[in-house]
């Protein structure tokens, strides 16, 4: 059995084999860019929306490892994107939000990892919860002690993250009124454009307007409104319902390989270094 950070157990294999939790994703991004700092200093100033996809698939191959493979590999990899975020850092080239130009940023700031961790955390747990299970307290605790392992490999120290998941959720509720948040026009024009636009074929489009459906409604509200997306208690009754029939009738009976990512169905290829 390969040496890896997670076990079968682990509440982050639990919540990460399932892809519907992939819904996830667009939100955590747009929540990411909702930060000034965060896109018009690092995604922007860096280069990753110049191949957005090529980039994103990129972050997925480096979450994998250290969901599914072994120590070696995941340090490797992590390592190497530590390394890409040491040398990523400026100043910001006009005012953003509250954030005046000049304001300076390093892609391995603590305080900018942490919102990019949190993201994609908050959404995880959101989607796994309304499409899938709940969680009982118990379990978001351990949830979040294997993603503050996840934030240690990408060089966060133990003192940069919420100690449990009730100061992880402070976190996020403190952000989300801090004003801090501030979704520039720039945001709002590129992340509209990538997230919710990507190049698919025809036929998939309506599957990607659904997904964006969902993205939309699991949004916060001024996060919602920042992007310029309109909604009204009948789309949000939609969303809800659509998520129980999901999380009631079609998830259950699903076969694995269907409801699983390839590294549950097969965690020994998976692990394979």
């Amino acid at each position: 059995m390969t040496d890896s950070y997670f076990t079968d157990d682990s509440l982050l294999r639990r919540v990460h084999r399932e892809k519907v939790v992939g819904l996830s994703g667009p939100r955590a991004l747009l929540m990411m860019a909702a930060h000034p700092v965060a896109f018009e200093g690092f995604f922007m100033a860096t280069g990753s929306l110049d191949d957005p996809y090529k980039r994103l698939r990129r972050t997925a191959e480096v979450m994998d490892a250290v969901a599914w493979r072994s120590r070696a590999e995941a340090d490797r990899r992590t390592r190497r994107v530590r390394a890409m975020h040491a040398q990523a850092r400026g100043t910001l080239p006009r005012a953003a939000g509250p954030f005046p130009a000049g304001t300076p940023w390093a892609a391995d700031d603590p305080e900018l990892l942490l919102w990019i961790v949190a993201c994609l955390v908050d959404s995880a747990v959101l989607v796994y919860e309304r499409y899938v299970t709940g969680l009982t307290p118990a379990e978001r605790d351990a949830y979040w002690a294997d993603y503050r392992v996840v934030g240690r490999l990408f060089g966060l120290a133990d003192a940069d993250m919420p100690p449990t998941w009730n100061d992880f959720k402070a976190y996020m509720n403190d952000m989300l009124r801090s004003g801090d948040l501030h979704v520039t026009p720039t945001a709002r024009e590129v992340g509209i454009d990538v997230v919710l636009r990507p190049p698919v074929p025809l036929k998939a489009r309506p599957l990607v307007e659904l997904a964006n459906f969902i993205t939309v409604g699991l949004l916060p509200g001024r996060v919602r409104r920042g992007y310029g997306f309109s909604w009204d208690p009948a789309r949000a009754l939609a969303v809800r319902g659509g998520a129980e029939y999901v999380k009631r009738v079609l998830v259950p009976l699903l076969p694995r390989g269907w409801r699983y990512v390839p590294g549950a169905v097969a965690p020994a290829a998976g692990a394979a270094a």
